[in-house]
């Protein structure tokens, strides 16, 4: 999609001339200020996530179309990433037919398989594992029809997993069509596995997916009812089951901060915190990372959700990450700390730490929507700074 020159900014504005309202009325769709609104227009404050997904619901148009995503595609490498989609696109349509002339290898070898791409999603080598994932996928069904009992609810966990891989791919790109259908895909196949662990990761989906239509009370009874559904793992010997728990909490906090709730996000964030505590450091249970660096890592963001970028320095303030957090998880943490401190005022300590955000996960940085929204913030506060001009280009963000 090409980008127009004012970024969400000029989107917001756009559709709602559009729409024919003014910016008092679609405040008060939105239920947002409308100073606030009248900034986001502007360009001198950026849009959060809670701010996108509010505007386009009371616009009625999708989240994408304001975020103009997928990007522009303008170099061979960004090509190579994007040509990775249509084969997954095919596969994801093709989910129930048996496959023709593919002999999937044996059950151990494609867990093997289903953990690499994992590996392949927290280190965020999004075309490595675009490429791979169609043909995993394809083997995977194969296999369905040649398994049964035991067998084949292993082989639907594993579907499950692949599916939840490519839904990161399709994310991170800014395909969210086909993302929210590899979620209808991991319910599926969750539903299938024999395990009501990967049922309550399927439920960690759809919530994300609640969450970004501003759907957000919603979320929270469905994330409330997931617990509950998993309530009798949640002892200490079963750490799976705790670390589900917890990771679902996590969850609800977004949702509530995301609606402005900040007691009940912080109540969430409290009852994760306690969960961790049961949890050993670097465990990835349903590749979700939950433990304790992951919750700190979390309590930033969800501090920076509700735009407190004061709180989300001071909570940033001795966080630190064990050797196994994965690449995926630290990246988002510097960019939700870039934001942080660009809304605490910080804006030289906002662009170094993006400059650590693309050093952990390239990929991931280039492509998220947050990234470009500080990008242009910083970029019309500071017009002579060559580093966020180096910034811009480097990420695609025009008229930065």
């Amino acid at each position: 999609m090409p980008a127009s020159e004012g970024g969400i900014a000029a989107r917001v504005a756009e559709e709602r001339k559009l729409a024919g309202l003014t910016q008092q009325q679609l405040a008060q769709r939105s239920n947002v200020s409308t100073s606030l609104l009248r900034k986001v227009e502007q360009g001198t404050v950026p849009a959060s996530p809670a701010f996108v997904s509010a505007t386009a619901r009371a616009l009625g148009v999708g989240v994408a179309e304001l975020l103009e995503q997928p990007y522009e595609r303008t170099t061979r490498s960004e090509q190579r990433i994007h040509a990775t989609i249509p084969p997954l696109r095919r596969e994801l349509a093709a989910y129930t037919l048996p496959p023709d002339d593919v002999r999937p290898r044996s059950l151990d070898q494609l867990a093997a398989a289903v953990a690499d791409a994992s590996t392949l999603r927290h280190a965020v080598n999004l075309d490595q594992l675009g490429a791979e994932l169609p043909g995993l996928l394809a083997e995977l069904r194969a296999a369905t029809y040649q398994h049964d009992g035991h067998n084949r609810e292993a082989i639907y966990g594993l579907l499950a997993e692949a599916y939840a891989a490519a839904g990161q791919v399709a994310w991170k790109l800014g395909y969210t069509d086909l993302s929210s259908l590899t979620t209808e895909r991991i319910e599926w196949a969750a539903a299938r596995s024999g395990d009501e662990l990967a049922a309550a990761a399927a439920d960690f989906y759809r919530a994300g997916e609640l969450i970004s239509a501003a759907e957000w009370k919603g979320a929270l009874r469905f994330l409330d009812d997931a617990r509950h559904r998993i309530s009798d793992r949640v002892h200490g010997d079963d750490e799976p089951g705790l670390a589900m728990h917890g990771v679902l909490h996590l969850k609800s906090g977004l949702a509530a901060a995301r609606a402005g709730d900040a007691p009940t996000a912080d109540a969430h964030l409290s009852e994760a915190h306690d969960t961790a505590r049961w949890v050993r450091p670097g465990s990835d249970h349903y590749r979700l990372a939950f433990d304790r660096d992951s919750v700190n890592i979390w309590s930033v963001g969800l501090a920076v959700e509700r735009c407190d970028g004061t709180e989300a320095v001071k909570r940033a303030d001795g966080v630190t990450f064990g050797p196994t957090a994965p690449r995926e998880r630290v990246g988002h943490h510097w960019i939700d700390l870039a934001r942080g401190y660009l809304l605490h005022g910080d804006r030289d300590r906002s662009i170094a730490t993006l400059q650590r955000a693309k050093a952990t996960a390239p990929q991931q940085t280039r492509y998220h929507p947050m990234v470009h929204e500080t990008i242009r913030t910083l970029a019309r506060a500071q017009r002579k700074s060559d580093p966020i001009a180096r910034l811009a280009a480097w990420a695609g963000v025009r008229e930065a």
